[in-house]
């Protein structure tokens, strides 16, 4: 069994705000969030300022974080260039791409088609090996979508296969972008798909209602996923989905969860309290 990984998402709650958070302030942020003990920070992305203005300082950021030995960097990207860009960096461990299992939503996310973006990913996991990274393919849309496109749990499972036996991706998050995802949906998902790829480390980015976040831990956990992704307070979301869109798992009722089963987490509890303080801070109501 795979030891539990938490990776906190501050770029996840900040791409979206339209006013622009100082570089200072992320600095601070992230590094109270690298003291918690978290496994990874997914701390900024390297896409065009264009589309995500909030994370156009993401270069700056990594030169003021106070990186520890115990929790690993995630950049996301979208395309090659944003992967050669990432792969400068040696504080870097992780490069995410998302890839959608809805032909929609991956052109409205990366302006791409589905079968551009597996030549995308083919070009970034070469990119990724070359420099010693490892590739995080998140599968957007993995539980459902608002477009109208097909889904089912083959869709989702069949383009896990492709992943890990074309291009090798060892890590691969099942991605509820848009907050449909039910307990039985995620339990399913995560039973039929962990034994079929054992060698992939399946992991949890669901965005979530807080009244359900929970339970949805609960299923993805008891059907053997560990590793979850999640935001302080829920914030965030995904700007190129709905406007509407549900928030990030609730980091706080996460860890919540795990301690009323007795599962340890790794996190300091005191240093996550200075950090989730921090938070309120820097997010606007």
């Amino acid at each position: 069994m795979k030891d539990l990984q938490l990776i906190e998402c501050p770029r996840d709650a900040m791409q979206g705000l339209h006013d622009f958070i100082p570089t200072e302030t992320k600095i601070d942020y992230i590094n109270s969030l690298i003291k918690c003990g978290f496994d990874t920070i997914d701390f900024g992305s390297f896409v065009s300022p264009k589309a995500i203005p909030q994370m156009r300082d993401t270069a700056d950021v990594l030169k003021g974080l106070d990186i520890n030995e115990k929790t690993k960097l995630l950049a996301i990207i979208a395309n090659e260039r944003g992967a050669t860009d990432a792969c400068t960096f040696d504080e870097i461990n992780y490069l995410g791409f998302p890839f959608s299992v809805s032909e929609t939503f991956q052109q409205r996310n990366t302006n791409s088609s589905i079968s551009d973006s597996l030549k995308n990913v083919d070009k970034i996991q070469n990119l990724a090996i070359k420099n010693n990274k490892e590739l995080v393919v998140y599968l957007s849309m993995g539980f459902g979508n608002p477009y109208g496109d097909e889904w089912n749990a083959d869709i989702v499972i069949k383009w896990c296969q492709v992943l890990y036996e074309k291009f090798g991706i060892k890590i691969q998050a099942l991605s509820d972008t848009i907050g449909v995802a039910s307990n039985e949906s995620v339990s399913y998902l995560f039973k039929e798909i962990i034994p079929i790829l054992p060698e992939v480390n399946f992991g949890a980015h669901l965005h979530t209602l807080p009244e359900n976040a929970k339970g949805i831990i609960e299923s993805a956990y008891n059907a053997g996923c560990r590793r979850f992704d999640s935001a302080i307070k829920g914030f965030g979301g995904c700007p190129m989905a709905k406007d509407d869109l549900t928030g990030n798992m609730p980091t706080e009722l996460m860890l919540e969860w795990f301690s009323e089963n007795n599962i340890e987490t790794g996190i300091n509890d005191v240093i996550f309290k200075q950090s989730y303080e921090k938070a309120i801070t820097v997010f606007p109501k």
